[in-house]
């Protein structure tokens, strides 16, 4: 799986990652992963199109002292389409911009 990823984070930033991300991404089912949805101005032209498979989100997972943002683009609706792909590199730094802005209002130093 691509991934970016961020180690060594201590006990509180990751106290204050979890509650970011229960303030501002959608849960799923595993209670250390979130998803975080693309804008629509984000999507490849296949994800636009298929608007029964919108939204579209990355995966954050979150460990005992790292998190994964997930370089996949995953439906919320279906498991298994063609729309389901890497990021675009637009898409790429979109995620990157997240996390880097989440830690900075935070003030999480990794």
């Amino acid at each position: 799986m691509k991934a970016y990823f961020l180690d060594e984070i201590t006990s509180e930033d990751l106290e204050k990652i979890t509650q970011f991300l229960k303030d501002n991404a959608a849960r799923s089912t595993m209670e250390q992963v979130f998803w975080v949805q693309f804008p629509e101005d984000l999507l490849s032209p296949l994800q636009f199109r298929h608007t029964a498979c919108q939204p579209h989100a990355f995966a954050v997972e979150l460990g005992s002292d790292w998190i994964k943002l997930e370089f996949l683009v995953r439906s919320l609706q279906t498991m298994k389409c063609d729309c389901t792909a890497y990021c675009t590199d637009r898409q790429r730094d979109h995620i990157i911009d997240f996390a880097d802005r989440m830690l900075e209002q935070l003030g999480v130093n990794t």
